[in-house]
């Protein structure tokens, strides 16, 4: 996975920002971000708090963990069955 330059703190920061009254350019052009990367957030991010925004990160984290385990173990068995199959 892909680590940003941004932790969640600092996004949410910026969103807090825009909350606030700021337009999403001047946000780009001070933040060094384009508009999308923005409204990506936004989408993302909206209307968490830093906590939340953490336990969402960590979730994520154990969900791509457990899709790699399911992944590998299906690979596992698909071999045990193909080695069963055939005659010896």
């Amino acid at each position: 996975m892909k680590l940003g330059r941004f932790t969640e703190e600092q996004i949410i920061g910026v969103l807090r920002e825009q909350e606030a009254g700021a337009k999403t350019a001047d946000l780009a052009r001070k933040h060094v971000v384009a508009e999308a990367t923005i409204d990506n957030w936004k989408a993302k991010y909206g209307g968490l708090d830093v906590s939340e925004a953490k336990r969402l990160r960590a979730l994520e984290d154990e969900n791509r963990k457990l899709k790699k385990l399911l992944a590998e173990s299906m690979l596992r068995q698909r071999g045990i069955e193909g080695v069963a199959v055939k005659k010896w």
